[in-house]
């Protein structure tokens, strides 16, 4: 009864804020006042559009109970609609979202993909700025960093044009 009380308690506080903030898992642990509130089995996290998926999720907050860092971590998957407009979706092992700096962080098998214009980038670390719409991409271990761009044959667009 307490840990759902407690469980209640932060995603009450979480869904003050402009958008809501919602958290589907098969176990919770939270040390409030730590600031610390781990998911585990299954989940779910979703704020808006945005959609995170993770073998486990820890959520860290200030003083005031507001979310300052999500981390991810197993078999992670995610959909972000940055604040340009700019739609992603993706996969890695582990991510971390710094909401103050509007920042994702995605390490180890990173797969992230720009649906608007299929622009895919594949490394062991890719950086986000969705405020921005910055990315940044590192390898590690000696694989190298795949870009793909899709782009327009000028003589189909001509031809698809003159129909």
């Amino acid at each position: 009864m307490i840990k759902k009380l407690t469980l209640l308690s932060f995603l009450l506080t979480l869904s003050i804020s402009a958008q809501e903030l919602k958290v589907i898992s098969d176990n919770f642990k939270g040390d409030q006042p730590q600031g610390v509130s781990i998911f585990t089995g299954n989940v779910k996290v979703t704020k808006g559009h945005d959609e995170l998926n993770a073998t486990k999720v820890t959520i860290y907050t200030d003083a005031s109970r507001k979310p300052v860092k999500y981390m991810a971590e197993g078999s992670v998957s995610f959909y972000i609609v940055t604040e340009i407009g700019e739609k992603y979706r993706g996969v890695s092992q582990r991510a971390i979202y710094l909401p103050n700096e509007n920042e994702y962080q995605f390490y180890q098998k990173v797969d992230l993909v720009r649906i608007d214009d299929y622009r895919r980038v594949k490394g062991d670390k890719v950086v986000l700025n969705t405020l921005q719409g910055h990315a940044s991409a590192d390898s590690v271990g000696g694989e190298p960093v795949v870009m793909v761009f899709t782009l327009e044959d000028k003589n189909t667009t001509k031809k698809s044009s003159q129909k």
